[in-house]
């Protein structure tokens, strides 16, 4: 399947970084994973893909291994880019919704490596016994449990995993309070990171500072969105852009990504939402003057 981005990444966006891009260490790269398996989730095109095989998934790993990377938090990870620290081939490796396969297929690999990862609980979705949804089985309070004494770290992905944007205040707090809540009862420690659910509405500046606010006020210090791109310390600490990984992403594109090759695709994605946050205001406008 022709991919226009990875030509774009590899062929012209990835050469030109490495020249004119910002200096390595400024930036960190947060990598995005959901589900470590052969279940083909998302659209057609590989972009949309949320899976990653596990023998890719431990290519990737050790050569991220090999290559002298380490992982890190989210927190130091901010930190250390408020501070100006050198985070070069520092990583943050994160997996969103809480899939069971990272218990089963991707978390020795982890361990082998000496890499630890954040994962982000949709906790509805999270029971005492597996909950298969979807043809997808996720973790259980057990394992979860076991995984945060191994030193993987976990997160708020909400509730039930909605549009935040269609909701109402109330529901929006009860998605981002009750999850982070229930994954303190469980785990007995904070929760203060939060992953948003869905394509992240950065062009809407009035609900990103509307949500922003709940956050500060639930005890939330960090977060991460599907923003493409790598860290740096002028991004929003609540919203910070990662850069997605699956099973497409073969040495040679997952080095582009770590080193600012892939940064150049936030720029057509925030057109893009632009344009259609434009049209479906303007859309709403027209509805109130018939």
């Amino acid at each position: 399947m022709p991919r226009f981005d990875r030509f774009a990444t590899l062929c012209l966006a990835f050469p030109l970084a490495r020249v004119l891009g910002p200096r390595q260490g400024t930036r960190v790269p947060i990598l995005m994973y959901h589900s470590i398996s052969a279940n083909l989730f998302g659209m057609s095109h590989p972009y949309y893909h949320i899976n990653t095989l596990p023998e890719v998934f431990s290519q990737q790993m050790r050569w991220l291994r090999h290559e002298g990377y380490r992982a890190i938090d989210l927190h130091e990870a901010w930190s250390g880019l408020e501070a100006g620290t050198d985070l070069s081939k520092s990583i943050v490796i994160t997996f969103d919704d809480g899939y069971r396969d990272f218990y089963t297929d991707g978390f020795e690999v982890m361990k082998q490596c000496g890499f630890s990862a954040t994962i982000f609980l949709a906790t509805d979705r999270i029971q005492n016994s597996p909950a298969r949804i979807e043809g997808a089985d996720y973790l259980t309070w057990k394992d979860v449990r076991e995984l945060h004494a191994e030193g993987i770290h976990f997160g708020s992905h909400t509730v039930t995993h909605p549009d935040l944007r269609s909701l109402g205040p109330d529901q929006i707090e009860y998605e981002l309070g009750r999850s982070k809540e229930i994954i303190e009862q469980n785990l007995d420690a904070p929760i203060t990171s939060f992953s948003y659910p869905f394509a992240f509405p950065e062009e809407d500046e009035c609900f990103t500072q509307f949500l922003e606010d709940f956050m500060v006020s639930l005890g939330y210090e960090v977060g991460v969105s599907t923003i493409l791109g790598r860290a740096s310390r002028k991004h929003d600490k609540f919203f910070l852009p990662r850069l997605p990984v699956n099973n497409w992403d073969d040495a040679g594109m997952l080095h582009a990504k770590l080193e600012g090759g892939y940064d150049w695709l936030h720029w057509p994605q925030l057109i893009k939402k632009s344009i259609f946050h434009n049209i479906t205001t303007m859309e709403r406008a027209s509805k109130v003057y018939i």
